[in-house]
C-alpha cells in the first residue's frame, strides 16, 4: 500500500502550496512559480513519467481543450519529476511516435519531489500519482482529486469543476449533482434548497 505523509483532501480550502521550478513553454525552458498565475484560475495537475502511455493522452487531452480552460481564466500546468530537458524531449517527438508535440501549457519539471510532496501526492518517494488540484483566482485549493497509475482521468470534468466553482464563488449558490452550465443551482438554505428540489417533480 502505498504511503503519503500528507492526505491531498487536507489542503482543500487552504492556501495552495507554492510551487516554483523550470517548464517547458512553447519549445523553451523558462521558470515559472504560482506567483505567476495570480489572479487566474489554475488546473495544477500531476502525473508519474514522461514516455510513458496513460499520461500522453492525459496531457495532450489538456492541450485539446487548452480555449474551454483559457475562457474561463483559468490556466493549466503539468507536472511529473521528470527533467525539463526530458519534458523538452517528448515535446519535440511527434504524438504518432510516441511524443506529446505541441503542448499548449506549461509542463513543470519537480526533479527534486517537492511540489509533489508539498501537495501530498508523492507515491512511495518515486513518482506522482495522477492528481489533480482547481485552485481559484485567490490560491486557494477548491478540489484536490488523485488517480492511481492505471486510470487516466476526464478532461472535461475539470472544465465542469472550474465553471461550477466559479459560479458558486459569484452568484453564493450552490452546485447540486452533475450541473452544467446553464442547469439549475440551489440556494444553500433548507427554504432554497426546496425551490431546488420542487423543481424536479
Amino acid at each position: 500500500m502505498s504511503e503519503n505523509t500528507t492526505a491531498p483532501v487536507t489542503i482543500v480550502g487552504k492556501t495552495a502550496p507554492n510551487f516554483a521550478g523550470d517548464a517547458v513553454i512553447n519549445g523553451d525552458i523558462k521558470n515559472i512559480s504560482l506567483a505567476d498565475f495570480k489572479g487566474k484560475w489554475k488546473v495544477l495537475f500531476f502525473y508519474p513519467l514522461d514516455f510513458t502511455f496513460v499520461c500522453p493522452t492525459e496531457i495532450t487531452a489538456f492541450s485539446d481543450k487548452i480555449e474551454a480552460f483559457k475562457k474561463l481564466n483559468c490556466e493549466v500546468i503539468g507536472c511529473s519529476v521528470d527533467s525539463a530537458f526530458s519534458h523538452l524531449a517528448w515535446t519535440q517527438q511527434p504524438r504518432n511516435k510516441g511524443g506529446l508535440g505541441e503542448i499548449k501549457f506549461p509542463l513543470l519539471s519537480d526533479l527534486t519531489k517537492k511540489v509533489a510532496t508539498d501537495y501530498g501526492c508523492l507515491m512511495d518517494g518515486a513518482v506522482a500519482f495522477r492528481a489533480t488540484y482547481v485552485i481559484d483566482d485567490k490560491d486557494v485549493v477548491q478540489h484536490a482529486s488523485i488517480n492511481n497509475l492505471s486510470v487516466g482521468r476526464n478532461v472535461d470534468e475539470y472544465a465542469r469543476l472550474v465553471e461550477a466553482y466559479q459560479y458558486t464563488a459569484k452568484h453564493g449558490e450552490v452546485c447540486p449533482a452533475g450541473w452544467n452550465n446553464g442547469a439549475d443551482t440551489m440556494k444553500p438554505d433548507p427554504k432554497g434548497s426546496q425551490e431546488y428540489f420542487n423543481k424536479l417533480k
